[in-house]
């Protein structure tokens, strides 16, 4: 048995990038930052660091989260691993990993909300028609 599937909270950092696929599927991609706190064992001095993750959302997700979402909102996120591959415009492969999207859940303010991702979203698309802008 296989199992791929991620849960975060987080903040995102930056709002969300929408797109509309030629096919007219929709995708929003953005990024969460997630925070890690511990205790130097030597010092006894408390650290703590931040990851960011790449996320991708399809369809109505892809939506909700366009229109509800912005640089800072809380959110509870669930999806799955994905790594992909593709050529830059100067022939250069590139690689990247990304948390693709199943459910997701508004945290804090008043627009807690549970949103879940949609089952038919085509996500078996050419790699050439996505073009997610890239951060180095």
């Amino acid at each position: 048995m296989d199992l791929n599937k991620v849960s975060l909270i987080g903040n995102l950092t930056a709002d969300p990038l929408p797109k509309t696929l030629p096919s007219g599927q929709s995708l929003a991609s953005f990024s969460i930052a997630t925070n890690y706190t511990w205790r130097d064992a030597q010092s006894k001095e408390k650290k703590s660091r931040a990851d960011f993750h790449k996320v991708v959302a399809w369809g109505r997700l892809a939506e909700i989260i366009t229109v509800y979402l912005k640089k800072g909102s809380k959110v509870f996120l669930e999806g799955r691993l994905q790594n992909r591959s593709w050529e830059d415009k100067e022939g250069k492969k590139r690689y990247t990993t990304e948390i693709v999207a199943s459910d997701l859940i508004m945290l804090g303010g008043s627009h807690k909300k549970e949103v879940k991702g949609d089952e038919n979203a085509k996500e078996d698309v050419d790699m050439e028609e996505i073009q997610i802008e890239e951060e180095d």
